[in-house]
């Protein structure tokens, strides 16, 4: 199982000055980091893989901590990459992989896995700190996603 995490809630976009990549998580996205740590601690066994925009890398942070490893970035989970760094990514990380992106990359990523083929269990929910889980067979082939809706 590969887990991706759309990242928690962060300060306003719109009243944001500057460069969007270090825009940082609010105390609620802060508080939704620290229930995913809770929920994916004990299935995070794999990689943390980020896209290096600040609010990614402050979503998974403390399952970093929570699990003993560091968080990594990739700039493919990048806003407005598309999918295919993401599904190429998914390929190559160990199951138990966490990785952690954008409200553009995700739905698009979950698109393409559904095109070839991968069954969708669930309603998607693409809000913030929503968390998709993907089974994958010993071959690679990507067979079933859920989705979790934000914790609470």
């Amino acid at each position: 199982m590969l887990y991706v995490v759309r990242h928690a809630k962060a300060g306003s976009r719109s009243e944001w000055v500057g460069d969007d990549r270090p825009r940082p998580l609010t105390d609620k996205g802060r508080a939704q980091a620290a229930l995913l740590a809770d929920l994916l601690g004990p299935v995070a066994t794999g990689e943390l893989v980020s896209s290096p925009y600040l609010r990614c890398v402050q979503t998974i942070e403390p399952l970093g901590e929570r699990v003993g490893r560091p968080v990594r970035t990739d700039e493919r989970l990048a806003e407005e990459t598309g999918f295919a760094g993401a599904l190429a990514l998914l390929g190559e990380l160990p199951d138990g992989s966490v990785l952690c992106s954008h409200g553009d990359v995700i739905p698009a990523t979950i698109g393409a896995l559904q095109r070839r083929g991968c069954a969708i269990l669930t309603e998607p929910d693409w809000r913030k700190a929503s968390t998709w889980a993907i089974t994958r067979t010993a071959d690679g082939e990507f067979t079933e996603a859920t989705c979790l809706p934000p914790p609470e």
